[in-house]
């Protein structure tokens, strides 16, 4: 019992040994490069969000007058 629970936390620290490794092979960006995908990332999600809820309200109104024109 004990040796299987040794072998299983040999295991975990292997893995997070290998983890380390892996990211220390990883290449980071620098530090304008992160705040440049930032802006982008923040500015493309405004507009669409911003295109996501025009649409909803489009569809609204044309739902309702749809409504409307049936009733």
């Amino acid at each position: 019992m004990i040796e299987k629970i040794r072998t299983k936390i040999g295991d975990l620290i292997g893995f997070f040994n290998d983890v380390i490794a892996e990211l220390r092979k990883s290449a980071w960006p620098t530090r304008s490069e992160l705040v440049e995908s930032t802006v982008v990332v923040f500015f493309t999600m405004l507009i669409l969000g911003l295109f996501v809820g025009a649409s909803d309200q489009i569809l609204v109104l044309v739902i309702r007058w749809l409504g409307r024109m049936a009733g």
